[in-house]
C-alpha cells in the first residue's frame, strides 16, 4: 500500500454472458477491497469490438476509485477480478467475460514489463475515452498534459 490515497481510472468491459452483470460483479469486488472506494462509474455504454470484430458487441464502463494501493498491487486485484469472473485469454482482443484495465494512476507514468500507466491504447478507444470523460472531462493525462475532454 503506498498510504497516500489515488485517484485512478479504471476501464470495464465484457461481452459474453450476462455483460451488465459482470461489470455489477466487478463493481462490486472493486468496492469490497480494502484500500479501494469506488467514487464515481460513468454510464455502462454497448459499443463494436475493436480488433478482432468476430464477436459480440461489449459493455463498456469507467470507474474512478480513491486507492491506498501501489499500481501493481491494484493491477493485481484487477487480475484476481478477471480470474473470479473466468476471463479467459484465449484469442487477443478476443471474447471475455470481463475486462479491467488501468487507464490513469494520479499522473503517474509507469513503462516497465508488467504494466504501462497511462494506458498505451486509451487515447485510440472510443469507448474507453467518452465514458472516461463523462466521469473526469478536466482529468489531466499525464504524458500528453492536455485534459481528457480536450484528447476527445
Amino acid at each position: 500500500m503506498t498510504g497516500c490515497k489515488m485517484t485512478a481510472y479504471l476501464a470495464l468491459g465484457s461481452n459474453l454472458g450476462d455483460r451488465e452483470e459482470h461489470l455489477r460483479n466487478a463493481l462490486k469486488m472493486l468496492s469490497l477491497t480494502e484500500g479501494i472506494e469506488v467514487t464515481t462509474v460513468s454510464t455502462f455504454i454497448n459499443t463494436a469490438p475493436v480488433g478482432y470484430t468476430d464477436q459480440p458487441d461489449f459493455l463498456n464502463a469507467v470507474v474512478e476509485i480513491e486507492t491506498t494501493l501501489d499500481p501493481y498491487a491494484l493491477l493485481s486485484v484487477c487480475n484476481e477480478i478477471e480470474q473470479a469472473l473466468k476471463r479467459k485469454r484465449i484469442i487477443h482482443w478476443g471474447p471475455r467475460t470481463i475486462d479491467v484495465d488501468i487507464l490513469l494512476f494520479g499522473d503517474l507514468i509507469l513503462e516497465d514489463e508488467k504494466l504501462t500507466i497511462p494506458h498505451p491504447r486509451m487515447l485510440e478507444r472510443e469507448f474507453v475515452m467518452k465514458p472516461l470523460c463523462e466521469i473526469a472531462p478536466k482529468a489531466l493525462h499525464p504524458v500528453k498534459k492536455k485534459t481528457i475532454k480536450d484528447l476527445l
